[in-house]
């Protein structure tokens, strides 16, 4: 398969993780989601939810199966964010690997094709989950609670860069699912 075939999203949904809504999911007909952890959930520099992300983690668990999986070797930091949201986890990750994505699919006992990977990365998020055949879901990173002088993301960038060098289309892609439940 072609590099750029396996860094190109199925969606992008140029927002954070909290526009992706139930609707959505059926739409796509997916059942389960791997999240990533840092940047996707939760800023890098936080280590507690907000209300926000445990509301829309209410609704998404009400229409499938959830689970974070995280390159983090913290495992307490991971633990920190997955035990409020009550969902499952994994560390040390190692994406692109997939090996621990296959054992969160495993658990989930669902075909690669109704589970998403979604994250803010390109060469481990979206590359990992392609190599799985999942369906693949690019986020903005979550905007921090606490004030910073400015967020910066050059790794991103760079990825972003190369990506597009070799053709991977990254403009907004997210269709509308109609109304919101």
């Amino acid at each position: 398969m072609v590099l750029s075939n396996l860094l190109q999203p199925d969606l992008v949904l140029g927002g954070s993780v909290l526009e992706l809504s139930p609707a959505l999911l059926k739409h796509y007909n997916l059942k389960g989601l791997i999240l990533d952890v840092d940047d996707t959930l939760v800023p890098f520099c936080q280590a507690e939810t907000s209300p926000a992300l445990a509301g829309w983690m209410g609704k998404i668990k009400e229409v499938g199966a959830v689970w974070l999986v995280s390159n983090n070797v913290n495992t307490n930091r991971i633990r920190r964010i997955a035990d409020p949201l009550q969902v499952p986890y994994l560390t040390s990750a190692g994406k692109p690997s997939r090996r621990k994505l296959k054992q969160a699919l495993s658990a989930m006992n669902l075909p690669p094709e109704q589970v998403a990977m979604v994250g803010d990365r390109l060469f481990t998020d979206i590359l990992a989950g392609n190599r799985l055949g999942l369906f693949t879901i690019l986020v903005e990173p979550m905007p921090s609670l606490k004030p910073q002088k400015v967020q910066r993301f050059p790794l991103r960038f760079l990825e972003f860069s190369i990506s597009q060098y070799l053709g991977v289309t990254l403009s907004r892609s997210m269709p509308d699912p109609g109304p919101n439940p």
